[in-house]
């Protein structure tokens, strides 16, 4: 297993809460990804959300404190628990596999495992306890 890393959940305003982490915790986002800079094949998002982050990281130490914000719309409310998932990221597919399958079991997916339009392999959902896990496989850069 590469690592585990927290992923929060934001009523619109991820960008100002990131900013003020970066205030605190210095450095620079290694990604601020807007939803309008992703479209995703079948989904339509609302112009007033285009500019809400779909993806943001910031790097503190050897870790990573991500986030995105929720988007009504498209039937996500922002209710406090479920702001926080725990991001697993393996060192491969099969192990990205395994994990998900087995987490999974007897909880609820909020999105099967498969290649995303960003890249990676990507899953989501609520184990049989109520927490929330991310498994996300990148291929390691060269």
């Amino acid at each position: 297993m590469n690592k585990l890393n927290v992923y929060l959940n934001f009523a619109g305003n991820a960008e100002k809460a990131f900013e003020f982490y970066k205030s605190v915790f210095g450095g620079e986002f290694n990604s601020v990804v807007r939803f309008k800079d992703m479209p995703m094949p079948g989904v339509k998002i609302p112009k007033s959300d285009e500019n809400k982050i779909m993806h943001i990281g910031l790097p503190i130490g050897k870790d990573m404190l991500m986030a995105s914000d929720t988007i009504e719309s498209m039937g996500q409310k922002l209710v406090q628990g479920n702001n926080v998932y725990v991001s697993v990221h393996p060192d491969s597919k099969a192990e990205a596999d395994r994990i998900f399958k087995g987490l999974s079991a007897g909880g609820t997916i909020e999105m099967p495992i498969a290649d995303q339009p960003w890249g990676d392999y990507y899953g989501s959902f609520t184990d049989k306890f109520g927490v929330l896990w991310m498994v996300d496989y990148g291929e390691p850069s060269s």
